[in-house]
């Protein structure tokens, strides 16, 4: 058995999860963000322990722990180097758990882990390589190659996200203009969509379903009315469609993998997501000729995270 930990700016979840990533139990707890450190790895701590009473198994019965964080994890020292979420730089984490545990502690970032998760559990389970990317607040990724993530030299192989895809209207919050961040999260659609709303003198039944209001406006309701074909929200829609579908060919010319997997909040668009997706994929792939690997919804969803942290152990 393996304890799987997802550490989020909202929830810290943990779950124990068997060797072939099937999730037998799991329980969270808020994370309270803007608390000490030590106050936050003190209820990772309590969590697990109160996971393992819970399932009626002991300590022993553990092989490890892998914790998945929403920043930059140094996979040698288990220290976390960078999570804005949390506002942690260069905070110890493997050390302190293993230490009170006596339990072999393994620390990744979260979207590298969710990819993990979709490969030993989920839709990749089979394939030989693949790619996960989760279009959420921001944009993440995991890269699965020959069973064994890829997370390059430092890290940051797997950041998909601040792939630079084109020229935008604002900066992304690294720091670089034209990441695919922000053209593909749903953080990027909303603001796009305002920037419409505001600048374009366009009928929309957006504004209808937000009552007026710019603040209530969601990924969701962009795509409800674009799946409705009202003409401003197909706008955004298909922006984010045609810059993500660059990032998608730039990694098919660098990986070339078997599947892709979308997940996040912008995947809940469904059918109507992926037809537009892999047609312009389709579109723009550089060998015409030549097939290009499956373009698929992630199925694990919010279970990704622990599933994910879990069978990270097994990569070491």
């Amino acid at each position: 058995m393996y304890i799987g930990v997802d550490l989020g700016g909202t929830n810290i979840a943990v779950g124990i999860v068997d060797e072939e990533g099937n999730l037998k139990h799991k329980d969270s707890t808020p994370t309270k963000r803007e608390r000490q450190p030590n106050e936050i790895i003190g209820d990772i701590k309590r969590l697990i322990l109160k996971v393992i009473e819970e399932y009626g198994i002991s300590k022993d019965d553990i092989n490890a722990i892998g914790i998945g964080i929403p920043g930059l994890a140094d996979k040698k020292t288990g220290e976390v180097i960078y999570c804005v979420n949390l506002n942690w730089t260069n905070i110890p984490l493997k050390q302190p758990l293993e230490e009170e545990l006596e339990i072999p502690v393994y620390i990744d970032n979260d979207a590298t882990l969710a990819g993990l998760a979709e490969y030993e559990a989920g839709v990749m389970r089979g394939a030989e390589s693949g790619i996960f990317i989760t279009l959420g607040t921001g944009v993440g990724g995991g890269i699965v190659i020959n069973g064994r993530i890829n997370s390059g030299f430092n890290g940051v192989g797997s950041e998909i996200g601040h792939m630079v895809v084109g020229e935008n209207y604002y900066d992304c919050s690294c720091g670089k203009n034209g990441c695919l961040e922000t053209f593909c999260s749903a953080t990027a659609l909303i603001n796009y969509t305002k920037k419409l709303i505001t600048e374009e003198n366009c009928k929309t039944i957006i504004m209808e379903k937000i009552n007026g209001n710019l603040d209530n406006l969601e990924g969701k309701i962009i795509f409800e009315a674009a799946f409705e074909e009202d003409e401003l929200a197909n706008k955004a829609v298909n922006r984010l469609i045609k810059y993500l579908a660059i990032g998608i060919v730039n990694l098919i010319c660098i990986i070339d993998p078997e599947i892709f997997v979308i997940g996040g909040g912008i995947s809940k668009a469904g059918n109507f997501l992926l037809e537009k997706l892999r047609e312009e994929v389709s579109k723009n792939k550089f060998y015409k000729s030549l097939p290009i690997g499956k373009i698929v919804l992630a199925t694990l969803g919010n279970e990704a995270g622990i599933i994910g942290a879990a069978m990270l152990p097994k990569q070491y």
